[in-house]
């Protein structure tokens, strides 16, 4: 759907931007190669911060100072721990995420609207639900990956006295700790906190879909209005058309609110999740502990607030993996689409 609208009063200024591509506008091949190089050089830019928010959600050191003793002791290795593992899951993931949220998005879109739906809430209504079908169609491939990758990032992490022990199985890479833990587990290890990913990024995917869409049409309305205010003395119209570096400062801008609203409302599950993948088992024996010991051991440790531990990685991690991913996933749509003259900016 396209995101130009004219304000609701004439006095309000209307906004031209480029259109919306949707699924059917898209060169398919094009766009999955060119998904997959753009992402994983993201997903590469912003590793470090992920093992730092995942260290840190299974310890109690401050992340400057474990950031710190990585790079001591492990080097800038030791902040991409379990990268080429994660880089693995990225494609064929982001491939099924991709999908899942144009196709989504594309049918809900015209669906609301042709119930009569006004378009801004229709375009919130079809950026959540595309938010979680992407998100419950990626954690197929994306939670063996997650849990194969975080025991790597942890590996050589002390816990504490009040916790859970950290995995006690040395892994020499991602292949070997898939090995590992597929003999000891099973599937059901690797599949270990499904439920809670799903119960995490879902409703995240959801509130970042809902929160971008609003916040768009926010930023926007706010410059429209300032944009009005700088040419009320001229005879220029109330109507401008944004150049292309403009609507990219807009959804970059937009996309970092959305990001670290989505990380508040999550930080607790995020935390209950990573625990439950990293942890082999309580301190009286090897089974691996249930959402219940999760929670009691996380409040031992720190009370209610232990549930927000790693939130400053995690707001950092989420906003600025919003903002590039927004950015990038954009330019990724106008690269693919099928007539490229049709969507330039005027």
């Amino acid at each position: 759907m396209s995101l130009s609208a004219a304000a609701e009063e004439d006095s309000a200024p209307e906004i031209h931007l480029p259109s919306d591509i949707d699924w059917k506008m898209l060169d398919k091949s094009k766009f999955f190669f060119l998904g997959a190089a753009l992402f994983s050089g993201v997903s590469a830019t912003l590793y470090p911060v992920v093992v730092l928010k995942t260290r840190q959600q299974v310890s109690q050191t401050q992340v400057s100072r474990m950031a710190f003793s990585i790079l001591r002791h492990e080097g800038i290795r030791g902040l991409y721990r379990g990268f080429g593992t994660s880089l693995m899951g990225t494609v064929p993931a982001r491939a099924l995420y991709m999908t899942a949220l144009e196709v989504t998005k594309s049918s809900v879109g015209t669906a609301t609207i042709r119930l009569g739906i006004p378009e801004p809430t229709a375009a919130v209504i079809a950026n959540a639900a595309a938010g979680v079908s992407a998100a419950m169609a990626a954690q197929f491939v994306w939670t063996p990956i997650d849990v194969v990758s975080q025991r790597l990032m942890v590996q050589g992490c002390t816990g504490n006295s009040n916790s859970p022990s950290l995995t006690l199985c040395k892994y020499s890479g991602g292949i070997d700790a898939f090995r590992k833990i597929l003999y000891a587990d099973g599937f059901r290890g690797l599949y270990r906190g499904f439920g809670l990913s799903i119960l995490t990024y879902a409703p995240s995917n959801a509130v970042w879909w809902a929160s971008y869409s609003m916040a768009q049409r926010l930023v926007w309305g706010g410059y429209g209005c300032y944009f009005c205010k700088k040419e009320k003395d001229s005879s220029s119209s109330a109507s401008f058309r944004p150049d292309s570096k403009t609507v990219v400062a807009v959804q970059g801008v937009s996309a970092a609110m959305a990001g670290g609203i989505s990380a508040v409302i999550t930080m607790p599950l995020d935390t209950i999740k990573t625990r439950l993948q990293v942890l082999d088992g309580m301190e009286n024996g090897n089974r691996p502990p249930t959402v219940g010991q999760t929670v009691r051991n996380l409040v031992k440790e720190g009370g209610w607030a232990a549930c927000y531990r790693g939130l400053g990685p995690r707001w950092a991690s989420m906003s600025m993996s919003a903002t590039t991913m927004i950015t990038t996933y954009e330019f990724l749509k106008r690269l693919s689409a099928k007539n490229q003259d049709h969507f330039t900016c005027c």
